[in-house]
C-alpha cells in the first residue's frame, strides 16, 4: 500500500514541470529587442539566439536573412521598443540617416511558447529613398522631439481593446467612411506620414473610397506606453508593405507614425 502511494508520489513529481507554464516577460522581450538591434548595427547575426523554425520576413516576404537588411550594418539615430507579453512580442522603430542608404524601419520580433530567449520570427518593414514621403532626416527631427515616456498611473493606461480598435479602425479608414468619426483624436495630436507632418492628426483624414482593404495585419500593443504598432499590406492603395503605430494618452491620440514601402 505505502509503495502504491509512493510511485502515485514520483509519478506527479515527474509529471508536474510539464505543466508550469513559461511566462513571456517584458525583460527578456526588450533584452530579445536589444540583441536585434546590436546585430542590425554590427551587421552581423551570430548574436542571435533564433529558434529551428526561424523566419525572417522584410517587407511582406520571406527571405534568408543574410540577404535582407540585417546583413549590413547601420549606424542608429534613433531606436525605441514597445512590448506585448500577451502576444510575446516586440515592436522596435529605428532611423538611420547616414551611409549609402538611409532608412526609417519597423520590426517586429515574435516569440513561440512564450520563450523569449529564442526568436521565432523577425518581419520588417524598412522604408528608404523612394519610398511614401521619405526623408530619414526629417522623419528623425519630428520623432526625437516626442515624448513616449511610461504611463505611470496603470489605471490611465489605455486597455489592448482600446488601442487594437484604434489601430484597426486608421487602416479600416480607407474602405470605411465612418471609421475615423471612431477613433478618439487628440486636438494636439501629430501625425508623422514619412516625412509629412499634420497636426492636429485628426485633418485631412480619408472617408472610404477603396474596395480593397488594408491585409495582412500583425499586432503589437503595449499598455505601459498606450501604443499599438500593426505591420500590414496597405492593399487599399498598394499592395504596399505598411506600418502603422498609433500612442493614446489621457485618452487621446497622441501619434501616428506611418513607414509605407512603395513596392510589393
Amino acid at each position: 500500500m505505502h509503495s502504491g502511494i509512493l510511485l502515485g508520489a514520483i509519478a506527479t513529481v515527474a509529471t508536474f514541470p510539464s505543466t508550469i507554464a513559461v511566462a513571456c516577460t517584458r525583460e527578456g522581450l526588450l533584452a530579445a529587442a536589444q540583441s536585434y538591434i546590436a546585430a542590425q548595427t554590427s551587421g552581423k547575426t551570430d548574436g542571435l539566439v533564433l529558434s529551428s523554425n526561424f523566419t525572417y520576413q522584410q517587407n511582406n516576404k520571406a527571405i534568408d536573412i543574410s540577404k535582407g537588411l540585417l546583413a549590413t550594418a547601420y549606424k542608429m539615430d534613433l531606436n525605441r521598443t514597445s512590448a506585448d507579453e500577451i502576444e510575446c512580442a516586440s515592436y522596435t522603430m529605428w532611423i538611420s540617416t547616414t551611409g549609402s542608404k538611409p532608412y526609417v524601419v519597423g520590426t517586429q520580433i515574435r516569440h513561440k511558447d512564450n520563450l523569449t530567449s529564442q526568436i521565432a520570427m523577425i518581419d520588417t518593414v524598412a522604408a528608404t529613398t523612394g519610398d511614401l514621403f521619405f526623408d530619414a532626416k526629417k522623419t528623425l527631427g519630428y520623432i526625437k522631439a516626442e515624448d513616449w515616456t511610461t504611463i505611470s498611473n496603470s489605471s490611465a493606461r489605455p486597455s489592448r481593446d482600446v488601442l487594437k480598435k484604434a489601430g484597426d479602425a486608421y487602416l479600416d479608414m480607407w474602405t470605411d467612411a465612418k471609421a475615423a468619426d471612431t477613433i478618439p483624436w487628440g486636438t494636439d495630436c501629430e501625425r508623422v506620414e514619412g516625412s509629412s507632418y499634420t497636426r492636429p492628426c485628426g485633418a485631412s483624414l480619408p472617408h472610404g473610397g477603396s474596395s480593397k482593404k488594408n491585409g495582412m495585419r500583425r499586432y503589437v500593443i503595449d499598455e505601459s506606453i498606450g501604443s499599438v504598432d500593426v505591420l500590414c499590406q496597405f492593399d487599399s492603395l498598394g499592395p504596399w508593405p505598411d506600418s502603422h503605430e498609433i500612442r493614446i494618452v489621457d485618452g487621446k491620440v497622441k501619434y501616428v507614425h506611418t513607414i509605407t514601402v512603395m513596392k510589393s
